[in-house]
């Protein structure tokens, strides 16, 4: 099976926290993306994307695996065809700013390994992603400030709580103590 590797980077005149702020609100993408219709939270660490061009729409689920926050995000897609994994990088910039590196791994499965076989395949991923985070970038840098926020840190594809929770019974609404 051969993988496909696509890195890029854009850097926004905004601060990290902003930047990192804006970009957790997943269902704002389709504000500036070209190509984002709908992202809708599914569960805390699992989005429904839906991607189209035109009159062709594609709905598939995305797991965030880590999350630190004004630093990194790394997710899975869920479905098999084509399969993907991909991470986005917030480093803060000597300018104030933010470089924002997404970099995403390809691994085509089925008949989707004939389509990627070429390097035009990874050619137009690398173009989509470009123009993705500029559109980010005038986005971010338009606003000047984020429209919401999601600081939780995510482990393992399991979101971390800041205190313990309390112990539970193995048994359906058994009380524990």
């Amino acid at each position: 099976m051969r993988e496909r590797h696509v890195d890029q980077t854009v850097e926004v005149a905004v601060p990290v926290r902003t930047a990192y702020n804006q970009w957790t609100q997943f269902k704002s993408f389709p504000r500036f993306s070209a190509v984002v219709r709908d992202v809708e939270q599914v569960r805390p660490t699992v989005t429904a994307w839906t991607l189209g061009y035109g009159p062709l729409r594609r709905r598939f689920a995305v797991e965030i695996l880590e999350q630190d926050p004004d630093a990194y995000l790394a997710w899975r897609g869920l479905e098999q065809r084509p399969w993907h994994r991909g991470e986005v990088e917030f480093r803060p910039t000597e300018s104030g700013g933010t470089a924002i590196t997404v970099r995403v791994l390809l691994e085509p499965r089925g008949a989707a390994r004939i389509l990627t076989r070429s390097s035009r395949a990874v050619r137009l991923t690398t173009r989509l992603v470009h123009g993705e985070l500029t559109r980010f970038k005038r986005f971010m840098e338009g606003l000047g400030q984020e429209g919401g926020a999601w600081r939780g840190t995510i482990r393992n594809g399991r979101v971390q709580h800041d205190r313990p929770e309390p112990p539970r019974s193995r048994v359906a609404r058994w009380p524990v103590g």
